[in-house]
């Protein structure tokens, strides 16, 4: 017994020291640390984390940011536990962070799409150029956004139809944000005809528009004649107004002053077609020569 108690098991430890009770207690008191440490390392994450994210709702900064720098600080607060945790127990957390690294790269190489989504949702993120409740063009996709990951942004369609888009094909393709700027200028073009006395034409389309309390005077609307075409003369007419109010403002309009140059008289051209009879031949716009001598083509 008594050299069994002696016999070395490694780096000159021997059995009966390892028995012993101060080594039994050593370990039971790092083990005892650990679970304290982890249990106070993952509370404090998860703590903070929230505080991070609470943060931006209080302050009414944006909802995704936060959450996203909620998450880095969690899993940031919770890789310096587990490396204390391993450096309690004696172990050589250098090589463990080399043996994660390489793990690290070969996975990447694996999902170098994935990994690409996610650094363009960083981008996102960080840069912002749009946020949660814009209603956007994205790679031809229109929406209001909804989410936006690390993976992923989430559109709803005018149909509030779910669209999903991978953060590579947003951060990397052009992006329209309708809900960027407070003010928009709405543009609209009328016609008229060409009998049509112009400079009173004007009058009652800029009366119109600007009569409706969501214009604003403010910069100077513009309107112009700025195309004779076939059969009418087109005015293009620009006024700025409040973004929330533009599609329903430039709506309510086109129907307003089509009523307003009605009520004044303006003739507002609209596409005709001649007829034109000769020799019982009839054709759509055109005279047919010879029909006498045979069918036209």
């Amino acid at each position: 017994m008594d050299n069994f108690m002696s016999a070395e098991i490694a780096n000159g430890v021997s059995v009966g020291e390892i028995l012993s009770v101060q080594f039994l207690a050593g370990i039971l008191g790092n083990l005892l640390s650990a679970v304290l440490v982890l249990v106070i390392g993952w509370a404090l994450a998860a703590w903070l984390g929230r505080r991070v994210r609470n943060l931006g709702l209080k302050e009414r900064f944006d909802e995704t940011l936060f959450n996203f720098l909620g998450a880095i600080v969690r899993y940031t607060i919770l890789v310096f536990t587990f490396i204390f945790v391993l450096n309690r127990f004696g172990m050589q957390t250098t090589s463990v962070v080399a043996a994660l690294g390489a793990a690290g790269l070969a996975i990447g190489l694996a999902l170098q799409g994935t990994l690409s989504n996610v650094a363009a949702g960083v981008m996102l993120i960080f840069f912002r150029p749009i946020k949660t409740g814009d209603f956007v063009v994205v790679n031809g996709q229109t929406g209001t956004v909804k989410d936006i990951s690390l993976n992923y942004t989430e559109l709803a369609s005018i149909a509030n139809v779910q669209i999903i888009i991978p953060n590579s094909e947003v951060w990397g393709n052009t992006i329209t944000n309708y809900s960027a700027y407070d003010v928009r200028r709405v543009e609209w073009t009328f016609g008229v005809g060409y009998g049509a006395n112009l400079a009173t034409a004007e009058k009652v389309i800029l009366d119109t528009i600007m009569a409706d309390p969501r214009a604003h005077a403010e910069p100077d609307p513009f309107i112009k004649v700025t195309n004779l075409n076939d059969s009418s003369v087109d005015f293009l007419v620009r006024v700025w107004c409040a973004n929330a109010d533009a599609f329903a403002f430039q709506g309510d309009m086109t129907r307003a002053v089509k009523e307003a140059l009605d009520a004044a008289g303006v003739e507002i051209p609209f596409p005709t077609r001649t007829l034109v009879h000769e020799n019982s031949a009839v054709k759509d716009g055109l005279r047919v020569a010879g029909s006498d001598e045979g069918t036209a083509a």
